[in-house]
């Protein structure tokens, strides 16, 4: 059996993976900024990530992964005026903070259930660690390594960088970034040197997210979150640091040099960082206004869709490309992935209703040494960096000796016995197991069903809030095609009724 080799990110280089501890993985993975709905792009690294937490346990390991809600001080650096993401948001929505944070917590839980998720074995929050944040940043302080400013800490980097590594994992230069910050920028006097990152904002009047610290009322940086957490629950050091390409700077070098000082050794032995998915060669983001949310994804509620595309059918889009590459958005190549996962599936279940049998026949052993090569493929596929593409090329490739075989074509004589069985395994394994793929369901539960209407519902209610009457009436429309009639009642509530 070939070994596991991980793309890490802080070398640049597969590396033979070998836990820290044996038979024990631990993994964090940056979650949610839920200050709003999560879009296609934020679906990858979740997806990526489990699957890698599927495989790990599939090996036999016992893993705890982590992975955090941040739900306060995600900001960018902008001197004193940094405004935190959810304090903004909430302000616009005119919601209480954690109102806020609640309902777009509730709204990322529901949709990657839909992707079939696995949870994560620990959920903490930001606002959950603050006592922890605030011990960190007084170790990093006393170690001289980080300075207050009109209640607000920062970390110095030109200091840090004179003994270690600043730059290890993203490959930035120090004297570059030093030069590129030159420039004036508002309120940034408070800082020795451009380039430091706060690790406590002092909380302006009028911010609404504040906690009392031994530097006055103010509220953490959002680098410092994970670092506090990560060690937490996982230790000083542990084995895999997950997420973005996007957070390798300044997001996890910031944790890595604050980790280190804090606690003396490099927090994480792998760094995995997924790539992007782009529009039009663009990456998909907020800052860029071209985001496609995933509840429009489910309900085709998007200027860009065509249709409605299935939880299932985004997943699998999302497999089709290796986690590294990056991955081009279009109605063309959803439709696609959704005929081929269809395709797939067929075959999955036809295999499962066959039953071997042989009537003394020879075998084919040219079609026996095929079958079996392109099964045991699929481990050594997954396990050069979890090569999700590269396994369900061999699924497709095994597709039409399976319809073969239902279809007359090929006698299954033609393989022996463990080949069948192993081509039995190899499929529930990699689709159901590790690939987390399931059939597309109805639902039919009420509960459920009256909660997927509510929430189609509220989004109804927000259109017409916004004077979308577009989006409001394809809404009723689609819901009235399937046979539910929303109802706008005199004192502005909504109701339905099942025809």
């Amino acid at each position: 059996m070939s070994e596991l080799k991980i793309y890490n990110s802080l070398h640049r280089q597969k590396e033979v993976f070998t836990s820290l501890y044996p038979g024990h993985v631990g993994m964090y993975v940056c979650g949610p900024t839920v200050s709003g709905e999560s879009h296609l792009g934020h679906a990858r690294p979740y997806i990526t990530f489990d699957v890698v937490y599927r495989y790990l346990q599939s090996l036999g390991y016992k893993v705890r992964y982590v992975r955090n809600i941040t739900d306060a001080g995600h900001f960018e650096e902008e001197g004193r005026e940094a405004e935190d993401k959810i304090a903004k948001r909430a302000q616009l929505e005119k919601l209480e903070p954690m109102e806020l944070v609640q309902k777009y917590t509730n709204l990322f839980h529901w949709a990657f259930l839909r992707f079939n998720c696995l949870e994560p074995s620990i959920e903490p929050t930001a606002t959950g660690h603050i006592v922890e944040q605030i011990e960190m940043i007084k170790t990093i302080i006393e170690k001289g390594y980080a300075y207050e400013r009109n209640g607000s800490v920062y970390f110095d980097v030109k200091k840090y960088a004179e003994s270690h590594d600043y730059g290890i994992l993203s490959g930035r230069v120090l004297e570059d970034m030093l030069d590129a910050s030159n420039r004036e920028l508002e309120n940034q006097d408070e800082k020795i040197n451009n380039v430091d990152f706060a690790l406590w904002k002092n909380a302006p009047p009028e911010h609404i997210m504040r906690w009392p610290s031994p530097w006055g009322e103010g509220f953490p940086g959002w680098h410092i979150e994970c670092s506090a957490m990560s060690s937490k629950y996982l230790g000083k050091q542990f084995d895999i640091h997950g997420g973005g390409m996007d957070l390798q700077f300044p997001h996890h070098e910031c944790e890595i040099a604050q980790s280190e000082i804090a606690h003396g050794e490099l927090m994480a032995r792998y760094w995995m960082h997924n790539n992007m998915i782009t529009i039009n060669g663009r990456k998909m983001g907020k800052a860029y206004n071209n985001t496609i949310k995933l509840t429009e994804l489910f309900s085709g509620n998007h200027h860009l869709l065509e249709k409605a595309y299935s939880p299932m059918t985004i997943r699998f889009f999302i497999l089709q490309t290796h986690y590294r590459s990056t991955l081009d958005f279009s109605n063309e190549a959803l439709q696609a992935a959704e005929k081929g996962l269809q395709r797939l599936w067929a075959a999955y279940e036809l295999l499962q209703k066959l039953t071997y049998t042989n009537d003394g026949q020879p075998l084919n052993e040219e079609l026996d040494k095929q079958v079996r090569q392109l099964c045991e493929e699929c481990q050594e596929f997954i396990n050069d960096d979890f090569n999700t593409a590269k396994v369900l090329a061999n699924l497709f490739e095994l597709t039409p000796v399976i319809n073969s075989i239902k279809g007359g074509q090929v006698k299954m004589h033609e393989i022996s016995e463990d080949t069948f069985a192993l081509l039995q395994k190899t499929w529930k394994t990699y689709l159901i197991e590790i690939l987390g793929l399931e059939p597309e369901t109805l639902i039919t539960d009420d509960s459920k069903l009256d909660g997927v209407i509510k929430l189609l519902m509220e989004m109804r209610k927000e259109a017409k809030s916004r004077k979308d009457y577009a989006a409001s009436d394809k809404i009723r429309n689609q819901l009235l095609a399937v046979g539910i009639q929303l109802k706008d009642e005199k004192d502005g509530s909504m109701t339905y009724s099942i025809q």
